[in-house]
């Protein structure tokens, strides 16, 4: 743990934020058991201002075409606010929030906020983006790594979640804009939950948490042996092009989820 994180503590919770990489959390600890993965670039970070791929790293505003670097060719994925500083605004035993200025390479100034609450049983977030200046397009989300294999469990992770449809993915792993029916896993897929996302991931014999979030979106990623991903964003990707939020300095976009969790 490094000297700048952030250690919340509520019962038997722990939670580590990372203001210093990415306002990443580094850890969350429920009866000494460690829920996250570890290696560096996993824990959690934060997907803003936009989440998932943005295809091919081109968007438009007010028809000029705005390029930002592909770190995951051909395609630019998850933001830049997970690669740069957050400053510590307020903390307490059980709280905190961090901010982050968006600069280079995203072309439009602004501001990223995260909040975080802790309870005994749950964990609360919040994110805010707001325009500095000009208006531009943003989203906003969370990218978990959930470790499927935990000491006390007596097996691994289980993923439940009851999608209305999945975002069909073209060859180019963007969505093709077609709705169609849930398939099995593996997954790097966009669902649609337009009652807002759900899903409950149990670790038998230890514990059960259920992730819950306004946002009509989430990304579940099972590709990873170690680890899988539940992503509750406020778009699809490639959003910026197909379904654009727009932010004002009045307007901000707002995003939220709670993870709640119970002994099993």
């Amino acid at each position: 743990m490094a000297e700048s994180d952030l250690t919340l503590r509520a019962g038997n919770a722990e939670l580590i934020i990372a203001p210093s990489d990415g306002g990443s959390l580094h850890g969350l600890r429920i009866d000494g058991t460690e829920l996250l993965r570890q290696d560096p670039g996993t824990g959690q970070f934060v997907m803003a201002p936009w989440a998932g791929r943005l295809g091919y790293g081109e968007f438009e505003v007010d028809g000029h075409t705005y390029h930002l670097p592909t770190n995951k060719p051909p395609h630019s994925i998850h933001g830049t606010a997970r690669d740069g500083t957050w400053e510590v605004v307020a903390v307490s035993p059980t709280t905190a929030t961090i901010t982050h200025q968006l600069t280079d390479p995203w072309p439009f100034p602004g501001t990223v906020t995260q909040s975080f609450t802790l309870a005994d049983d749950s964990l609360a977030m919040t994110m805010r983006i707001t325009a500095t200046e000009e208006p531009f397009p943003a989203q906003g989300g969370w990218h978990p790594w959930f470790l499927r294999d935990v000491p006390p469990a007596k097996g691994p992770l289980e993923l439940s979640f009851d999608p209305a449809w999945q975002e069909e993915r073209g060859p180019d792993y963007l969505p093709t804009g077609r709705h169609i029916p849930p398939t099995e896993p593996p997954w790097d897929d966009d669902f649609g939950m337009p009652d807002g996302a759900r899903a409950t991931l149990t670790w038998p014999g230890f514990l059960e948490l259920t992730i819950t979030s306004p946002v009509h979106d989430m990304v579940v990623w099972t590709l990873p042996e170690e680890s899988l991903s539940v992503e509750p964003q406020s778009g699809p990707p490639n959003g910026l092009n197909t379904d654009p939020r727009i932010v004002t300095p009045t307007d901000p976009l707002d995003v939220r989820a709670e993870w709640r969790w119970r002994r099993n």
